[in-house]
């Protein structure tokens, strides 16, 4: 039962908050006293081999940050000056600047209302003569449909690029989210699932790609063939830059991906808890929550609330916040912004996407929040609408 008025529980409930297993320290120590804390190391190589076989990938390469996989992702999609690649305006600025940092033109397609995600009916009226990829970004670590996505692109001859920042240990028809595309990007920013503080991953899914992947992530250079035996020397052989993260950094994120699979059964405990406790507000079409199409396992990466006007989403932040919870809202619309109005396109309107920016409410969720905490934030959203 929700009592009538909540009590603050505790000083204060952050949007998020860094989940460890203890051995972070531990791994961290250990690549110190190995003595070598360069990039490519010993717990890189282990990161990434779990990824590659979590993945089934023909090559994964941990980067300093999702947005420096998107960044590689778009050169070797060679998305050259004046090539169109096809996103949702509802994206964080790195899908975007991906590819105008290699002169693109980002092509903003409106989101289906139901899961966020780029709507791939609209995906075909946008498509010109220019156009050399489609970005599918996976809101709230939901699958977009990758079907159509995938034979839309094969159709068309385009590359896939997912942007899968949000989406580690989700999958769709029961494949993993990231195994899709030509190519995909992770984030193991701090507010992700799963973490190093900052630091990504490339996934490379098209064999083809690989040697080429390497050299770009070694800041152009044949390194990787040369310590593998296969030339004599390295040098410079192509553009890249310096894309590999540290292997203190990667000692921090092995602790992390051990231990994926009880963070995400957290976390979906918790998303559930909200799921069920929200059910009467929309029954009350006071809200509408979260839509998990068939097929989708998503990885509990948040869970947001659309009510009805910008007013209501103001009232509710506002009433959190003064109990000490912080909870927000997500993205500004990147064909809204100065630099997406300057840099990129849109293609036909996106009124979905207009809508929803105004209406979203995203709520704490990490996973070792207590029952106490979110049963506190569960009454505070309960009276804020009542």
């Amino acid at each position: 039962m929700l009592s009538q008025s909540p009590k603050p529980i505790v000083n204060h409930i952050p949007f998020s908050k860094l989940s460890t297993s203890g051995e972070e320290l531990n791994y961290i120590e250990k690549a110190i006293l190995s003595g070598c804390i360069i990039g490519d190391g010993h717990y890189t190589k282990l990161c990434q081999a779990w990824l590659k076989d979590h993945l089934g990938a023909a090559q994964v390469l941990l980067t300093h940050s999702c947005t420096a996989a998107l960044e590689m992702a778009f050169i070797l999609a060679d998305i050259q000056p004046g090539d169109e690649v096809i996103m949702p305006s509802y994206t964080f600025v790195s899908t975007a600047n991906a590819v105008v940092l290699r002169g693109g033109v980002p092509i903003f397609v409106d989101v289906r209302s139901d899961t966020l995600n780029l709507d791939e009916t609209k995906i075909k009226a946008a498509i010109t003569a220019r156009t050399k990829a489609i970005a599918p970004v996976h809101y709230a670590g939901l699958a977009c449909e990758m079907t159509t996505i995938l034979d839309l692109a094969e159709q068309y001859g385009l590359r896939v690029v997912e942007d899968a920042a949000q989406g580690i240990c989700s999958k769709y028809a029961g494949q993993p989210i990231g195994s899709f595309g030509n190519l995909a990007a992770f984030s193991f920013h701090g507010t992700k699932n799963i973490v190093s503080g900052e630091g990504g991953a490339l996934v490379v899914n098209d064999p083809s790609l690989v040697e080429r992947a390497e050299i770009i992530w070694e800041k152009g250079t044949n390194r990787s063939q040369f310590f593998r035996g296969d030339v004599d020397k390295y040098t410079w052989v192509d553009i890249g830059s310096s894309y590999l993260p540290s292997d203190i950094i990667a000692a921090f994120l092995w602790s992390q991906l051990q231990q994926a699979n009880g963070i995400t059964q957290h976390r979906m405990t918790i998303w559930d808890r909200y799921h069920q406790a929200f059910e009467s507000l929309e029954e009350d079409q006071k809200v509408r929550r979260p839509i998990i199409p068939q097929g989708c396992q998503h990885n509990a990466h948040i869970y947001y609330l659309l009510v009805d006007s910008l007013e209501t989403r103001t009232k509710i932040l506002s009433s959190l916040k003064s109990h000490g919870v912080q909870a927000t809202f997500h993205y500004v619309p990147l064909h809204s912004a100065p630099a997406g109005r300057k840099y990129g396109r849109q293609s036909g309107e996106l009124a979905v996407t207009e809508e929803i920016c105004d209406r979203i409410v995203r709520l704490p969720l990490f996973a070792n929040m207590t029952s106490e905490e979110v049963d506190f934030i569960i009454l505070l959203v309960h009276e804020s609408l009542t």
